[in-house]
This record gives structure tokens, C-alpha cells and sequence, in this order.
């Protein structure tokens, strides 16, 4: 079955160590793309999907402006970054792993999502609707994401690991 993610009732976000001492949550407001979920068949299943690295919001206005730079993801240079898999294995009864090529900042690397899918059901309004969260980590400096200062008390600005987590909503398009 095709389906449609729905941006309304999805969210792509992201968390990161601030000082080495804290976590900085942010989110990308706009999200799209397709998936097509084989529930018999699991390995037939695929997600295509990209958000809008201007939408990026991170709670304070100055960060979210240094995050589009060319310090961060450059969204001039690269206005997106997408995710399409390769192969989905079942793991457990609602669990799989989500392997595919993940693109930021124009550089793309082997991803694996562990993702956990909620099933589908009927929405009010005639429609079938499927929902999954999936999670991954990631080190932001094999995607071309180098820019960091040093602290004075040692340590760095921004941590290198990021941690990624999509729950995502879809519509059955037929």
C-alpha cells in the first residue's frame, strides 16, 4: 500500500550535547514523503523521506540561525536532508530495523533506524492511517558537520553524537 506522510501529526527531531554538560532538543518543522508498508512481507516495505532544513527550530531564534549557516547544514548549499532505505528486517513483532542512505549537508552514509511500527487504523474521516517512531544515532561529523569551539574548562561546544528520532503518521493514498 502507498501512503503519504501526514506533516500535521509527524515530527523530526533531534537531540545533541551542549557543553558536554546538557542536551539541546530541536525539530525540523516540515516534513514529507511516501512510504509503502507490506505488512505480510515486511522486506517489500520502503520509506522515502526529507525534511526542510530552513524549518529547523531549536527554541531560540540566534542557534536556529547559526544551525543554517555554512558553520552547520548550510541550507543555501543544501536545503534538505533525505532518508530512503534500502531494507526493512523484522526484528520482533512490531519491531524492525530501517537500514538506508541518509543525506545531510550533501553527504550521504548507511543508516539503521530501529523503529517500532503502531499498526494502522480508521480515521474519522474515512481514511486508513499507520504510525511508526523510529531512532537513530548518528556521528555529525561524517556528514561534513565540523564546526565546534572549545571550552575553556576542556571539552567542546557541541557534542558529535546525534541522536535522531521520526514518529511519523501516514495516509493510505491507495
Amino acid at each position: 500500500m502507498a501512503w503519504e506522510i501526514d506533516a500535521a501529526h509527524s515530527h523530526a527531531g533531534f537531540s545533541v550535547k551542549h557543553m558536554m554538560i546538557s542536551t539541546v532538543k530541536g525539530q525540523f518543522k516540515v516534513v514529507s514523503g511516501q512510504l509503502h508498508i507490506d505488512e505480510q512481507n515486511p522486506a517489500n516495505s520502503w520509506v522515502d523521506a526529507e525534511v526542510d532544513v530552513t524549518s529547523v527550530s531549536t527554541g531560540d531564534d540566534k542557534r536556529d540561525g547559526h544551525l543554517r549557516s555554512a558553520d552547520f547544514f548550510d541550507a543555501e548549499n543544501y536545503p534538505t536532508i533525505s532518508f530512503k532505505s534500502t531494507k526493512v528486517e523484522k526484528k520482533g513483532s512490531d519491531e524492525y530495523n530501517v537500514i538506508g542512505d541518509l543525506t545531510i549537508h550533501g553527504v550521504t552514509k548507511p543508516v539503521v533506524f530501529k523503529a517500532e511500527y503502531s499498526g494502522q487504523g480508521k480515521d474519522p474521516w474515512g481514511g486508513t492511517r499507520a504510525g511508526l517512531n523510529a531512532v537513530t544515532k548518528i556521528n555529525r561529523k561524517d556528514f561534513g558537520l565540523g564546526w565546534n569551539a572549545a571550552l575553556e574548562s576542556g571539552g567542546v561546544l557541541v557534542g558529535e553524537d546525534v541522536k535522531i528520532e521520526i514518529d511519523l503518521e501516514a495516509v493510505n493514498k491507495g
